[in-house]
């Protein structure tokens, strides 16, 4: 079963992505798949995003209607 990858180890791998495209010592091929990694982790972390901002969403909202409701 594969591993879940959080969203600080997808951001620490696209800091380590990033810098290695920036060195541009890579052949193309390789900077095409470190590309391509690249993309595949923003969109992994957009859709984790995504999800933490509904979820906090949901517990203002139901802390908004408890405080409504007088219960704490």
């Amino acid at each position: 079963m594969a591993k879940t990858v959080t969203f600080e180890e997808s951001m620490e791998r696209l800091d380590e992505i990033v810098a290695l495209l920036e060195s541009n010592e890579q052949p193309l091929n390789e900077t095409i798949a470190l590309f391509e990694e690249g993309l595949r982790l923003v969109k992994s972390c957009d859709a984790q995003l995504k999800k933490f901002e509904a979820r906090a969403m949901e517990l203002k909202q139901k802390s908004e209607e408890e405080t409504a409701d007088g219960e704490y």
